[in-house]
């Protein structure tokens, strides 16, 4: 379980942005470097495959989490500008 306050809510992802490109533009764009995303997960439709447009990440530390929603929310990623903020606990 990630530890409070490093897991995020990443909105407006385009169609076309994979798991891989979510993970390398936010550690360019945090600055953190290689490590400082521990998990980076677009979500898609499970019938079609297709991006859903929206996604989730971790970073490593709660530091890492707050610059990257100060650097990254309304950032251009993929072409579009994307919406951070920190996800909210699942409900079971």
């Amino acid at each position: 379980m990630a530890a409070p306050g490093t897991r995020l809510f990443i909105g407006n992802l385009s169609w076309n942005t994979t798991d891989e490109s979510l993970r390398t533009a936010f550690e360019d764009g945090v600055g953190g470097g290689a490590g400082s995303v521990t998990d980076a997960k677009v979500i898609t439709d499970r019938y079609t495959g297709r991006s859903r447009g929206f996604g989730f990440l971790t970073l490593a530390t709660a530091e890492l989490a707050e610059a990257a929603i100060a650097r990254m929310n309304n950032a251009d990623v993929d072409g579009r500008q994307v919406r951070v903020d920190v996800a909210s606990s699942r409900q079971n």
